[in-house]
């Protein structure tokens, strides 16, 4: 299959790009930045150029990446997050059902579902357990606002046209630091990220390759390492993190101790990717058992940390 992947000189498309290769398909990358599977170098808000790429390619799906993220905040206007994430989509969509695409995938945000009240902290139930019915959604900065507003396009032009759309919500997978969060330390920040709320690029992008085989209609999918507790303990979670964490991993602050980590004392959100794992047969590789069973052997870590990793802009070689 032809597939057009956007974003593809980036962090994600990287990754991507070689997986849809190996699997016999024929990818190409449109991305504002060159890169090593980028053959257009343009930005999806040029409806022209994504309408002529498309019919020119003979492009046969659509794996729309490239997006504006939230470290961008502080590079770019809010009108620079609507014209590539909003209006971006737009045109890819419409030039998807004009040339008569079956398919069409889109990666999403978990972040589009923090509202302020999950930012604050848990709920008076525990931790907020955040699945596709997890609502209402009220981002809380740009980003988020317009990934929303390219999800519910991605949902009108489905239900018009009859394209099956996958809209794959994706928990952290990118390598820099948190830009909110100077303590723990960036290792030590991952791995209990994969707890409750991340990823690694390289399931990310399995999860794209499980969509594209098997998407149907439109439906979300929340993506995360599957995490290791249940909605019973959501109350202890808040409370007392370690003391749970210890119940399913009785080595793990030891194991910790010896890195200089620390574990958290509390989790108030749990990201669920049960959906994805029922509907599109994919389960991420990593979790944080990975991290301990690589801590116990002395292996590296099994997730990237670069914390000089800055997304491709305009004009960027990488």
């Amino acid at each position: 299959m032809r597939v057009l992947l956007t974003g593809s000189s980036g962090w994600l498309g990287r990754h991507l790009a070689p997986l849809l290769i190996a699997q016999g398909h024929d990818v190409v990358g449109l991305d504002v930045a060159p890169g090593t599977h980028t053959r257009i170098v343009g930005s999806v808000a040029d409806r022209d150029l994504v309408f002529q790429t498309i019919a020119h390619h003979g492009i046969e799906a659509v794996i729309h990446a490239g997006a504006l993220h939230k470290p961008d905040i502080a590079r770019n206007p809010r009108q620079a997050f609507v014209d590539t994430n909003v209006t971006g989509t737009l045109n890819l969509l419409e030039a998807a059902v004009a040339a008569g695409h079956a398919r069409f995938l889109f990666t999403s945000t978990t972040s589009l579902m923090v509202r302020a009240d999950v930012r604050e902290g848990a709920s008076t139930e525990g931790a907020w357990w955040m699945d596709e019915e997890f609502g209402p959604l009220e981002p809380r900065n740009i980003y988020g606002a317009t990934k929303l507003a390219a999800e519910n396009l991605c949902r009108v032009v489905s239900r018009d046209s009859g394209m099956a759309v996958a809209i794959l919500r994706t928990g952290r997978f990118f390598p820099e630091d948190d830009d909110t969060h100077a303590l723990p330390s960036g290792p030590n920040l991952k791995a209990n990220e994969l707890l409750n709320r991340r990823l690694t690029v390289e399931d990310a992008a399995l999860a794209h390759l499980a969509a594209l085989d098997r998407i149907e209609g439109c439906e979300a999918f929340v993506l995360s390492a599957p995490p290791p507790f249940t909605r019973d303990e959501a109350l202890e979670l808040a409370r007392d993190a370690r003391t749970v964490v210890a119940r399913h991993f009785p080595d793990a602050a030891d194991l910790y101790a010896r890195q200089g980590w620390v574990l958290p004392e509390r989790i108030e959100r749990v990201y669920d990717p049960a959906k994805a794992e029922r509907l599109l047969g994919w389960r991420a590789r990593t979790d944080f058992a990975s991290v301990l069973a690589a801590l116990r052997q002395g292996d590296p870590l099994p997730y990237a940390h670069d914390p000089a990793w800055i997304s491709p802009v305009l004009g960027q070689a990488i």
